[in-house]
């Protein structure tokens, strides 16, 4: 089972914040790390970086699909080539490339999807990166991650450096509360986090949604005396199968939670594992549904669609009702 992690605390910056600077000093002492932006050095947070490290950046401009292939050349030269960009163009506009040109090729880029699910809020769905995980999910030879706090990006980024594998990280903008104090808990691709225990239910988010699902949770004991597992599932690809069969096992119902859309992602990785194993306990996906996505900040995104703490709750609340 995943290590299991207690505690919050309320400080925490960014992802992409913690993305940047770890990269800046991993690259420090690294002329082989290479970043290659799309146009985004200021939302990317790699202003500093160029600075610092003008040789070790590449500024390919608004292009993701030369930016892919680019990065594709580099990593096939030897390099540790990043490319950052928003998920949203990144995982559209350059799909081809990121099949081809890193996936089937094997070439081990570092796609870094900024500004991810609705963190663009109200410059609306064109800006919005509801799709990332189902279209890379079907693409074979490509890790996927969506860090949740500043220890597991930190983490990720580290061991990106050192992977010789693709892959996908995807960061938002919000400041994000640590899970734990303790940051000697270890962080692997494709092994969850179980960040509180509990038998009664079961919520598994990943990214910024895992926030809002341990408040829920805190909520749900602190209000009716429910005891929750709260898993952060930071690795959509290659997902933990032995983890969640463990808790599908141990707990009485489960919810999936991810801001993403309700086709494709983690809710559908999740019950498609579940019912070719015989699941029979009542589950729910939780994400943006299949509509015209309401326009604001993200908050009052995930508050309309229920992906908040309280809504959250609601949705514990009601599915274990139908036990």
């Amino acid at each position: 089972m995943g290590a299991v992690i207690e505690n919050t605390t309320i400080n925490g910056k960014p992802n992409q914040d913690i993305f940047s600077a770890t990269l800046q000093e991993l690259a420090g002492h690294d002329r082989n790390i290479i970043a290659v932006t799309s146009d985004s050095r200021g939302s990317g947070k790699l202003v500093a970086f160029g600075k610092e490290l003008p040789d070790q950046i590449v500024e390919i401009g608004i292009a993701e699909q030369n930016l892919v292939g680019v990065a594709a050349g580099l990593a096939s030269a030897g390099k540790k080539a990043f490319a950052v960009s928003p998920a949203c163009f990144l995982t559209a506009r350059a799909l081809e490339q990121i099949k081809n040109d890193v996936a089937y090729s094997n070439n081990p880029v570092r796609l870094i999807g900024i500004s991810a699910g609705v963190s663009y809020g109200a410059l609306g769905s064109t800006h919005h990166s509801l799709h990332d995980f189902a279209v890379l999910r079907a693409i074979n030879n490509l890790i996927i991650a969506a860090p949740a706090d500043n220890f597991e990006t930190r983490e990720a980024v580290k061991q990106a450096v050192q992977t010789n594998k693709p892959l996908y990280l995807r960061f938002g903008k919000k400041a994000m509360p640590a899970l734990t104090n303790d940051e000697g808990i270890a962080f692997e691709f494709g092994k969850g986090r179980v960040i509180k225990q509990g038998n009664d239910l079961t919520i598994i988010a990943t990214g910024e949604t895992v926030y809002p699902a341990l408040q829920a949770a805190e909520k749900l004991e602190l209000e009716q005396g429910l005891k929750v597992t709260v898993v952060s599932m930071h690795t959509i690809k290659p997902l933990d199968a032995e983890l969640v069969l463990q808790l599908a096992e141990k707990t009485g119902a489960m919810i999936t939670v991810e801001e993403h859309s309700v086709y494709g992602g983690l809710g559908e990785a999740c019950a498609s594992l579940l019912l070719a194993n015989g699941y029979h306990k009542p589950f729910k996906i939780m994400g943006i549904p299949d509509e015209y996505t309401v326009t604001g900040s993200q908050t009052e995104i995930f508050d309309h669609y229920g992906l908040s703490a309280d809504g959250i709750a609601l949705a514990v609340t009601k599915l274990l009702v139908k036990q």
